[in-house]
């Protein structure tokens, strides 16, 4: 579903994990990687090719109702907006620091999602996106995917999200 089709009922929640931030192409660990690093090491860890690019014009598609809802403890919450900042993610997307939300557990997600009013979500995890059935009514399963559930639509890197997102209807 392309989101340019009403943008003033739609709005877009985006993982931060494997997501936004990642490592880089064929390297194995992804939001792991920088859960166990120094912090050092975990601020140097790239954000994914067409990322902000790709984020900038969403928050623009979607009238800036675009929020980034992620598992954290306390010190991956503080280390993630470190992280945001560090690589100026708030600066080049235009996406607002409120609209960042932490949650403890993934099925928390579907709160965040159903008060938001989130009519997409991206995020790497199937169940997370199996969590927000009946709230959120297009779920993109982001990443390589060994299975692809038939409600979910799979978008392997950010330019399949450009495609399936921002493609003109």
């Amino acid at each position: 579903m392309n989101a340019g089709a009403d943008a003033r009922q739609t709005a877009l929640g985006l993982d931060f994990g494997r997501v936004i931030m990642c490592a880089p192409e064929g390297v194995q660990g992804g939001d792991t990687r920088f859960i166990g690093s120094p912090e050092v090491e975990a601020l140097e860890i790239p954000p994914p090719a067409g990322a902000f690019d790709t984020i900038r014009e969403l928050v623009q598609r979607f009238e800036s109702r675009v929020w980034i809802v992620s598992t954290a403890g306390p010190r991956i919450q503080r280390l993630s907006m470190v992280w945001l900042e560090y690589h100026r993610f708030f600066e080049q997307t235009g996406l607002m620091h409120e609209a960042v939300r932490f949650c403890r557990h993934r099925s928390d997600k579907r709160g965040h999602a159903a008060e938001l009013r989130l009519t997409h979500f991206i995020d790497d995890r199937y169940d997370v996106l199996d969590h927000l059935s009946g709230v959120v009514g297009n779920r993109y399963l982001f990443g390589v995917q060994h299975q692809i559930p038939r409600w979910a639509i799979h978008v392997r890197d950010w330019a399949a999200v450009r495609a399936a997102l921002l493609a003109p209807p």
